[in-house]
């Protein structure tokens, strides 16, 4: 495509931030219906069991209290399930799930009415710990999305007796939340049968099905609204039970009803990344070159409704090996639904897989970027398809090369004063994926053009993003071109999430546009039956993650200095946005690796650091030079901008990075994360 006016690989502003700066981009809590009430959600205060009876006399004696419900009072949901099948049961999967919810004239006084609300439980025995060895781990038919459980090609016990070189060892990761900044929150109003939500999430269109379902609804009956959203990292993928909880409340009262899910409830009304146990052995040949690879994972899911994550995925394509093994096994814990946080899949199965190959480097006696490079595959290992493109081999070396990786001392062998000094590297990777989207194009009389998508903007820059694709497609400067997001009106499209929705987005936004530039008034387009250019190419994005740590092996504590992501992710549209893209992932991947836990107490079965001043996130103080650049590609076999998506590859091997410098600084292998003072002293040397 010739463009005479290119927008494309600009670094622009963002579109909507001077709205943002001063506080006229309305959040979902935000809006002001006429008339709107306020609920507040009563949950529960054990494990297992089932409510005997709920006692709301005091709550609804207070002045300006309009109701509330319970399991004893809500009215039937006829296609609810799982975690959406809210107030249907007197049972209690978890605790901290909904048993009740108040509704009255403020927020303050729902908030006093829910705490009066008295709940009498029948108490049954918990299980909420996961564990190796539990005895109803079982193998689930898929994991997330819809990827095969287990997986095995070539003869792997016969390459793992055969091989010389052997690494065999588990890692674990802990339970982790996803924190966004805004609290989930909807606004709730129906007129007659049809529905309005204002409501944080990532994907409108995705809630109006799920919506729609729960009430045995015509989807055409509900509308979503959610044009700025404070961050999601997975958790607003999907509707969560404060939605459905929202718009039983505006039924009832018969007005609208504002509902936002506290700090504390966040932690086990939306979501989390599931604790994983990962086995992996890797066998080689003296040169260092893979032999048989097993990724053996063992991960939870409730009894309310299962999630696999897909953890050892990654570990099918990344290296050449010619046996290779991987296993999924979950156990149903009376614990809360796990469900997407940034990079599910990829995230933790990088950490085991690449602090594996880290082990591997020292046991062959070579350097870690050689060992990976001695394993790159010349064709995709799990399909047998040539890669669309793959830059891991020049990522890897050119940010060697910046990072001064020459000077990388021996393990545990380089002081500066008191500190140990250390630098690891590890590998990324992500699927580049789209999925069909539909578009509305409209030629204005004033000479300017609309175009109106359901997409999602949750702090990625996306909006901005679309609107360069729009303009360049239409060979205009950005201020001819409007770009229209967050509300369901606009059609189906790709949810926010699985770094899918700007190539998904953008596809259908220049299908339109070139047919408003032949001349087309209004145009409408869907992507879904498209031709895909690239169906027979294994088509990923891929990074080298590069981090140098200080450990005091006084005092346990570990910083770091500095960080380097040297990526090769398709055609970079904004490279201002990117760069924080990137640079949020690594952020994220350094709290995984040093702060991140939540933790859970057996007796109560609730997780106890369930706030932001108790789950420790990085902060300015804990990240330094933090540094993100990129290789110039382009790969239109992933889409016509030449794009692939950015959103999560950051996050993916970070983690590892830091555990491997870790070990160069200190001489001492870290296999559970975090990696906190508390275990740096504990294997202290």
């Amino acid at each position: 495509m010739s463009v005479a006016i290119r927008s494309i690989g600009t670094p622009v502003e963002r579109v909507e931030g001077r709205e943002k700066v001063t506080g006229r981009a309305l959040y979902a809590y935000e809006h002001a219906p006429e008339g709107v009430a306020y609920a507040a959600i009563v949950t529960s205060s054990v494990a297992r069991g089932s409510v005997r009876a709920i006692d709301a006399d005091a709550a609804l004696s207070l002045p300006g209290v309009l109701g509330v419900l319970s399991a004893q009072n809500a009215p039937n949901l006829p296609g609810a399930e799982g975690e959406l099948a809210v107030l249907q049961s007197p049972a209690v999967a978890y605790r901290g799930e909904i048993v009740a919810v108040a509704i009255a004239e403020t927020a303050e006084l729902a908030r006093q009415a829910a705490e009066t609300v008295r709940v009498d439980y029948e108490q049954a025995p918990h299980d909420v710990l996961l564990r190796g060895d539990h005895p109803e781990l079982y193998r689930p038919e898929k994991v997330n999305p819809n990827f095969p459980t287990d997986t095995e090609e070539g003869d792997v016990d016969a390459a793992l007796a055969a091989a010389p070189v052997q690494v065999d060892e588990t890692y674990t990761t802990p339970t982790e939340h996803n924190t966004a900044m805004e609290p989930h929150a909807t606004i709730a109003a129906w007129e007659g049968d049809s529905l309005t939500l204002y409501d944080s999430n990532q994907g409108a269109w995705n809630v109006v099905q799920a919506i729609a379902k729960v009430f045995a609804i015509d989807a055409g009956r509900v509308r979503v609204i959610a044009p700025h959203v404070g961050g999601g990292f997975g958790s607003k993928g999907t509707p969560r039970p404060h939605v459905v909880l929202a718009a039983l409340c505006a039924r009832h009262v018969g007005r609208p009803v504002k509902l936002a899910v506290t700090r504390q409830q966040m932690f086990t009304l939306t979501g989390y990344r599931t604790p994983t146990i990962q086995r992996m052995r890797l066998a080689a040949d003296h040169d260092g070159h893979l032999q048989a690879i097993v990724h053996d994972v063992k991960e939870q899911t409730s009894t309310v409704q299962e999630f696999a994550e897909q953890t050892a995925v990654v570990t099918r394509m990344l290296y050449a090996s010619p046996a290779r093994r991987t296993t999924h096994r979950l156990v149903a814990l009376d614990v809360p639904t796990p469900s997407w946080m940034r990079a599910p899949g990829e995230c933790p199965g990088m950490f085991a897989l690449e602090s594996a190959m880290d082990d591997l480097a020292v046991a062959c006696g070579l350097d870690p970027i050689e060992l990976r490079i001695r394993n790159e595959p010349e064709i995709d290992p799990e399909s047998g398809n040539p890669f669309s493109t793959r830059n891991l081999v020049e990522c890897l070396r050119r940010g060697a090369e910046r990072f001064g990786w020459d000077g990388r001392a021996e393990p545990g062998a380089h002081r500066d004063g008191r500190w140990l000094t250390g630098m690891g590297v590890a590998a990324s990777t992500y699927p580049a994926r789209r999925v069909g989207s539909t578009a509305h194009g409209t030629a204005e009389a004033d000479g300017t053009f609309t175009i109106r998508i359901t997409a999602a903007d949750i702090g990625t820059g996306a909006r901005t993003v679309l609107t360069q694709i729009a303009a360049d497609a239409l060979e205009l400067p950005l201020d001819r071109v409007r770009v229209v997001i967050g509300d369901s009106e606009s059609g189906q499209a790709m949810v926010a999430g699985g770094s899918m929705g700007t190539t998904s987005w953008g596809t259908a936004i220049v299908k339109a546009c070139e047919r408003l530039r032949a001349g087309e008034a209004e145009v409408h387009v869907d992507t879904g039956d498209d031709e895909d250019p690239g169906k027979d190419f294994a088509r990923h994005a891929f990074g080298a993650q590069f981090i140098e740590v200080r450990v005091d092996p006084a005092t346990g504590e570990v910083r770091i200095p500095r960080a380097l992501g040297m990526f090769a992710c398709g055609r970079i549209i904004n490279p201002r946005t990117a760069r924080s893209q990137f640079l949020g992932g690594m952020t994220m991947g350094i709290g995984m690796a040093l702060f991140e836990e939540t933790i859970v107490d057996p007796g109560l079965g609730a997780f106890m650091n369930h706030d932001l001043a108790q789950y420790h996130v990085p902060t300015n103080a804990d990240i330094r030079d933090l540094e993100a650049d990129w290789i110039d590609e382009e790969d239109f076999r992933v889409n016509p901008m030449g794009s692939k998506g950015i959103g999560e590859i950051g996050i993916v091997g970070t983690a590892a990075a830091v555990a491997n410098a870790v070990y160069n600084a200190t001489g001492v292998r870290h296999r559970d994360l975090p990696i906190t003072p508390a275990r740096i002293l504990a294997t202290r040397q």
